[in-house]
């Protein structure tokens, strides 16, 4: 028996809908980390945290064979704003933790950190950083989607944008060190540089 409180029932969205253009053109999901594809190291942390992944693509046949809730945008502008929303969207539980494709550090005990900060009023629960949202490591309510489609039908595509306009409870840094002392939740792999500096990382620090 635990004391810990009950969590609200929350998905887990994973964004892969990006042009990968700094990367040459190749799919970030897919780059090697240690022997494994990144999206395959977000599976295995996902997987025992949330009964229900969604992964946001607008290349969904790459992802074939995956055990995974596959959704497309439903805006033809393509930013992490507009996958965001295609996750909510298509979810089926009233929040989602929602983390990009290319986050190949990301901690089980971040995300749980998270969740415990959840109650089923608030609509955003993030780690702010240095003075600096992290909203790509957040969880979001299902209330968040009328407000994404105004501020998306406006051409806004920055995430920040609309926290003001609802309930937001935000994680700080010393909360997120304690269980991830380097913060490399946040690291994500967009250049060939970021790929060669995870290799780094992974001795630096025993992912």
């Amino acid at each position: 028996m635990t004391d810990r409180p009950k969590i609200p029932p929350c998905a887990a969205i994973i964004l892969a809908g990006g042009l990968n253009s700094r990367m040459g053109g190749r799919n970030k999901a897919f780059l090697q980390v240690d022997g494994k594809a990144i999206l395959d190291r977000l599976v295995s942390v996902l997987s025992p945290i949330f009964d229900e992944i969604l992964l946001v693509t607008r290349q969904p046949d790459c992802y074939a064979g995956k055990t995974l809730t596959i959704v497309t945008d439903l805006y033809k502008d393509r930013s992490s704003l507009t996958g965001i929303h295609a996750g909510l969207i298509n979810a089926a539980s009233p929040h989602a933790f929602v983390v990009p494709c290319d986050a190949p550090f990301l901690k089980p005990a971040v995300v749980r950190l998270l969740l415990e900060a959840l109650k089923p009023e608030i609509d955003v629960v993030v780690p702010a950083v240095g003075g600096h949202f992290q909203p790509l490591c957040a969880i979001y309510s299902r209330r968040c989607i009328p407000v994404i489609e105004a501020q998306l039908d406006r051409g806004d595509y920055k995430i920040i944008r609309f926290y003001d306009r609802l309930r937001v409870k935000t994680i700080a840094a010393p909360a997120i060190q304690a269980v991830d002392p380097q913060m490399h939740s946040f690291f994500n792999i967009n250049t060939p540089e970021a790929l060669a500096d995870s290799h780094r990382l992974l001795q630096d620090s025993g992912h």
